[in-house]
C-alpha cells in the first residue's frame, strides 16, 4: 500500500502560513468514508454498533464527524464520558469500560445511563453501592491462555490486568441476574494493532460459545456481544488494510452455527474501534530545523516524542515523507529527531530518506490515533494544535496549541518568597 497525504507542498505551506508547525492535521473525508466502509462491511448484522474508542483521538470535533456517521462512544474515565456529552453522545450510544474505577467515574456513567462494562467482578458490590445497579449487566473477559491465535496484544492475557476468568463470568452474571438485572452483554479486549482477519473471527467464535455456554446454565438472555477493537492499520508501506469484509464473512458463519442453531438469536454485534478508524488519516506536520553529522547523520524538527510518542514508546514505524521530494531518490540515511533530552525522542532510527534540507515540511503519516492523545508536557514542551481537513479543502483548527500560560496555569506563583 503506497503511502500518500491528502494535501500538496503548495497547499500544505499555505496552511503552515497560518498555523505553524509542528500540528496534526486530520483528514475529514477519508474519517467519513472509512466509517461508512466499517458500516457496511457489518451492515448483516442486526442492531451491528461500533463505539469509537475516544482515547485513541479525543477531540470533540473527531467525535462529532463520527456520530453524524451513526457511531457510539468507548469511554473509559470521566473526562471521556463528558467529551461524549459535550458532543450529544450519550445513553446506550456509550460504552464505558474501565479498570480500578473511581466512585465518581461510575456515578457519572450510571447518570449518562452508558453501558457499563464491568472489568472486575469485585466491582460488582463497589458499583451497586456507590451507582446503583445497571440496566446492563455486562462483564470484560479475560480468556488468559484460552485464546489460541497470536495476538498483537501488549502482554500475553493471562499476564493482563484487565476482565475477568470464565468461572468469574459465571458467578458474576448469576448475581446480577439474582438482584432483576434482566439485559446481558459480554465484551473482550484482547488485542492491539492486530493485522491476521482470523483473529477476530476466532475471538467472536471464542464469545459465542461463552454465550452458549451461560445462556444455557443461567437461563438469561444476551443482547449482544462486544468482541472489542484492535484492528490493525498498515503502517508500514507494502502492508494491506485488514479485509472488514473477510472479518464479517467468517464472525456471520460463526454465528449461524453456534448462535441461530441454539435459538439464540438476535444477539447484536459490537466493535469499539479506534486506531483503524482515524489512524491512518491524520498526520503531524513539522519542519526540519537542525543537521548534524557525528557517527550518525541526524534530522532534527521542531516537534519531539511529546507530540507522537509511538516511535520511541514502542519502537513503532511511522512513514515519513518530505514534501516536494517524494519522487526523489531514497539515498541518505538519518535519525529523525526531536528536542527533548531523552536519547530515544527520535521519530525514525536509520531510516532511507531523500537528502533533507534545513527548511523542509515533514510530514509523519498514520498520526491520526494515539498521536496527540498521548501528548505530555516533559521538558515544558507544549501540546501543538489539532487541524482539520474538511471536506470542501477548506481547513479549521478544532484545537489551539497550548501556551506558556496554560502550562502554569495550575500552579501559584505568587506563594513564593522571591516571585518576579
Amino acid at each position: 500500500m503506497q503511502k500518500t497525504v491528502p494535501f500538496t507542498k503548495s497547499q500544505i505551506e499555505e496552511i503552515i502560513k497560518e498555523y505553524p508547525t509542528p500540528f496534526h492535521i486530520y483528514d475529514e473525508r477519508a474519517i467519513r468514508e472509512n466509517a461508512r466502509r466499517l458500516l457496511k462491511s457489518f451492515s448483516g448484522f442486526p442492531g451491528f454498533h461500533e463505539f469509537f474508542a475516544v482515547k485513541a483521538c479525543p477531540n470533540p470535533y473527531i467525535l462529532e464527524i463520527l456520530m453524524e456517521e451513526g457511531f457510539g462512544a468507548d469511554c473509559s474515565s470521566d473526562t471521556e464520558l463528558e467529551l461524549a456529552r459535550r458532543v450529544g453522545i450519550i445513553g446506550e450510544n456509550i460504552m464505558f469500560s474501565s479498570n480500578d474505577t473511581q466512585k465518581g467515574e461510575f456515578e457519572m456513567a450510571s447518570h449518562l445511563e452508558a453501558i457499563i462494562n464491568l472489568d472486575d467482578v469485585d466491582m460488582i458490590p463497589f458499583l451497586e453501592e456507590e451507582a446503583g445497579m445497571p440496566n446492563i449487566a455486562c462483564f470484560r473477559y479475560n480468556p488468559g491462555p484460552r485464546l489460541k491465535t497470536n495476538t498483537s496484544f501488549i502482554g500475553k492475557p493471562e499476564e493482563a490486568k484487565y476482565g475477568l476468568t470464565r468461572e468469574q463470568l459465571t458467578d458474576a452474571y448469576k448475581y446480577m441476574r439474582d438482584r432483576g438485572v434482566r439485559r446481558f452483554g459480554l465484551h473482550t479486549m484482547v488485542a492491539s494493532n492486530e493485522l491476521d482477519p482470523a483473529f477476530f473471527i476466532e475471538n467472536a467464535e471464542m464469545l459465542f460459545d461463552i454465550v452458549v455456554e451461560l445462556s444455557h446454565e443461567l437461563e438469561i438472555s444476551f443482547e449482544f456481544i462486544n468482541i472489542g477493537g484492535g484492528i490493525g492499520i498498515p503502517y508500514q508501506p507494502g502492508q494491506d488494510p485488514v479485509d472488514l469484509d473477510l472479518i464479517a464473512r467468517g464472525i456471520k458463519a460463526a454465528y449461524i452455527k453456534k448462535i441461530s442453531a441454539n435459538d439464540l438469536n438476535p444477539l447484536k454485534l459490537y466493535m469499539e474501534n479506534g486506531r483503524m478508524v482515524t489512524g491512518p488519516y491524520g498526520y503531524l506536520v513539522a519542519k526540519a530545523i537542525h543537521k548534524k553529522s557525528i557517527y550518525r547523520d541526524y534530522v532534527g524538527l521542531d516537534a519531539c516524542m511529546a507530540n507522537l510518542m509511538r516511535p520511541a514508546l514502542y519502537g513503532a514505524y511511522h512513514h515519513i515523507t518530505v514534501m516536494g521530494k517524494e519522487h526523489n531518490i531514497k539515498k541518505h540515511i538519518y535519525d529523525v529527531t526531536g528536542s527533548l533530552c531523552e536519547n530515544n525522542d527520535k521519530f525514525a532510527v536509520q531510516r532511507l530518506l531523500p537528502e533533507v534540507s534545513i527548511g523542509d515540511t515533514i510530514v509523519i503519516h498514520d498520526a491520526g490515533a494515539h498521536g496527540h492523545a498521548m501528548g505530555f508536557n516533559y521538558n515544558g514542551k507544549k501540546k501543538s494544535a489539532e487541524l482539520l481537513l474538511r471536506e470542501d479543502g477548506s481547513v479549521q483548527q478544532i484545537r489551539r496549541a497550548e501556551t506558556l500560560e496554560d502550562l502554569f496555569a495550575t500552579l501559584d506563583f505568587s506563594m513564593l518568597k522571591h516571585a518576579a
